[in-house]
């Protein structure tokens, strides 16, 4: 995701890259264009120390590092004493009250007394199955129960998503994993009920979680893993809301790989029963890469001319595309 949004900043004219964190020791000290995979050299290099890549001329740090706030704590908070705006892409950042209220509330605290502020975002927790959700309620009379669903294709990603998947796994492989905390299927469904039930002024009793194996039927691979039959293919995750004993929000992200092989198409669907009832599905997906680097990169300009303080998508204006100049927009 990080080198996905450094390529996208680096196509254009009225964005900068100042600086780049490296992950890796081996990365410090490489012209980020060179890291970036670019046809040219952008003169500045990535280094292990983020003292020496954020400097005086950075306005916004792009935080792509994990899904846990606890693990992105002091990297943002680094950056926010910086006196510069962050924009993480932590699952868990999207409504950090959620997991951390206590760590959510100090960096509100350092982000206002910086005058800087800080978003949580991405394609989901951050988008689909949240702020559009919201966007779609705006058509309602009433709204009585929502049913959201995520049907993605997990081919493209790399071995640690395999693992979190449970993707290559048997049954009982599966079923420990879940025990575990080791197969943890989708981060973000807390955040995201809690972000449509806070809009709607709903109050919810509990969220209940459950995380079924994908089990294939048929032989599929991909360049990390390979899968037969008999085998998960993907973990089937949904949470559920209740709100005086009735279920009001169900949201579902079945994941898994190579999901044609199954005969299964992608694509975002939500339900709204209500006032009008609203039934919306896009087909195929949205790409989860590509978008999170989009809305991550589409709210620079909004997050600079945001209130201090930490802000979630429900703050701040309706995001879109980026216009080729963003000076009107500042």
């Amino acid at each position: 995701m990080g080198s996905g949004m450094g390529r996208l900043l680096a196509e254009r004219s009225d964005l900068k890259i100042s600086g780049g964190i490296a992950s890796r020791e081996g990365k410090s000290g490489i012209d980020i264009g060179e890291l970036l995979e670019l046809e040219q050299k952008l003169g500045v290099e990535a280094v292990n120390d983020p003292s020496r890549a954020i400097t005086e001329e950075t306005d916004v740090v792009l935080n792509a590092t994990s899904s846990s706030i606890v693990q992105v704590e002091e990297e943002i908070k680094f950056a926010l004493r910086k006196s510069c705006n962050v924009i993480s892409i932590a699952e868990e950042m999207a409504y950090p009250e959620v997991a951390e209220p206590e760590i959510a509330f100090e960096l509100d605290q350092i982000a206002e007394e910086k005058g800087v502020s800080l978003l949580g975002t991405g394609i989901n927790p951050g988008f689909i199955l949240d702020l559009l959700v919201i966007a779609l309620t705006g058509a309602c009379l009433r709204v009585e129960k929502i049913t959201a669903r995520r049907i993605n294709d997990l081919s493209p990603f790399g071995p640690t998503v395999m693992k979190t998947q449970g993707v290559g796994t048997t049954v009982d492989e599966f079923n420990r994993g879940v025990e575990k905390g080791e197969i943890v299927g989708h981060i973000g469904f807390k955040e995201s009920i809690s972000m449509i039930a806070d809009r709607l002024e709903w109050d919810i009793d509990e969220v209940e979680e459950s995380r079924e194996p994908i089990i294939s039927d048929v032989a599929r691979s991909t360049e990390h893993v390979r899968v037969e039959p008999g085998m998960v293919a993907g973990c089937r995750h949904t949470a559920r809301a209740f709100k005086n004993g009735n279920e009001i929000i169900v949201l579902r992200h079945p994941q898994q790989i190579c999901p044609e092989k199954a005969g299964i198409e992608t694509g975002d669907y939500i339900e709204i029963k209500g006032d009008p009832g609203i039934d919306m599905a896009i087909t195929p997906e949205i790409p989860g890469g590509k978008g999170t680097i989009a809305v991550s990169v589409n709210m620079i300009p909004l997050v600079l001319k945001a209130e201090p303080g930490l802000k979630t998508m429900t703050d701040l204006p309706v995001p879109s595309a980026l216009p080729e100049d963003i000076s009107g927009l500042l």
